[in-house]
């Protein structure tokens, strides 16, 4: 069993609208952190006693630090965005089993809070990257750190930015060709793309977004139907994923 790790805020800014990004020193957690991962931080106030789960945006190995980009959605975040630098706040982690990626091309889709966890698999790939990101209007938290790593084309809801539509229309509008997709947003988004990846046979690698109680495999709650020789499984998203192999998720069964 892991044991949570207390850790000091060494940034703590606003992005955008309701979007954060926070910075903690986690000495002994960089070392085994990888792309695709998350952590789990615990609030201050004892009347909320379960964890929220958040992906690692970007790992500083020299400096030891973490770097989490979050939504406030609930009370819990809405503490955190309230903390200072040099607070310090329980941390567990790092979960999950993250991306391991070895290809010539690759293209990295994300959507919504589902954009953070790309920035380091971006980071992390030594080939070639095309990168597409979905956000709901022209507030594109992360664009210029993504543009650093390879060339980012976006789609907005409501059309203020790039192409006005989904990451599917953009993919198709740009006709960009790839040998691997990695992505990671909202379950809608994730359904037409493994519809996509199917009708072109394009491999796919997806981090399923999921409510999590435990974050380490007990409470099964994050569990989504896997394909397997008998029909299907259910997986937990918190300890078999969050990345999957985007034929093994059975979308229709969610």
């Amino acid at each position: 069993m892991k044991e949570k790790l207390l850790s000091m805020i060494t940034e703590n800014k606003k992005l955008a609208s309701g979007i954060f990004s926070m910075k903690i020193q986690a000495q002994g957690l960089t070392v085994k952190a990888r792309p695709g991962q998350f952590v789990i931080l615990y609030c201050k106030d004892e009347s909320r006693k379960l964890g929220r789960p958040l992906s690692i945006c970007e790992i500083d190995h020299d400096k030891q630090e973490l770097r989490i980009v979050y939504r406030v959605v609930g009370k819990g975040t809405e503490e955190f965005s309230k903390l200072n630098v040099g607070d310090q706040i329980p941390v567990l982690g790092p979960l999950g089993n993250g991306y391991d990626i070895h290809a010539e091309h690759v293209l990295l889709v994300a959507g919504g809070i589902g954009i953070p966890p790309m920035l380091e698999l971006a980071k992390s790939i030594s080939g070639e990257k095309t990168i597409v990101l979905g956000y709901r209007n022209n507030e594109l938290f992360l664009k210029e750190d993504f543009e650093r790593y390879g060339n980012v084309y976006i789609a907005t809801d409501d059309g203020s930015a790039g192409i006005k539509g989904n990451v599917v229309d953009v993919i198709k509008y740009y006709g960009i060709d790839t040998d691997i997709i990695c992505a990671c947003g909202p379950t809608p988004m994730l359904r037409a793309l493994a519809n996509y990846t199917d009708e072109q046979d394009i491999e796919a690698k997806f981090s399923m977004e999921a409510h999590m109680a435990c974050g380490i495999g007990v409470c099964l709650g994050c569990a989504i139907p896997i394909r397997d020789e008998q029909g299907f499984v259910y997986k937990r998203v918190c300890k078999d994923g969050p990345v999957f192999d985007s034929k093994e998720i059975m979308f229709d069964e969610m």
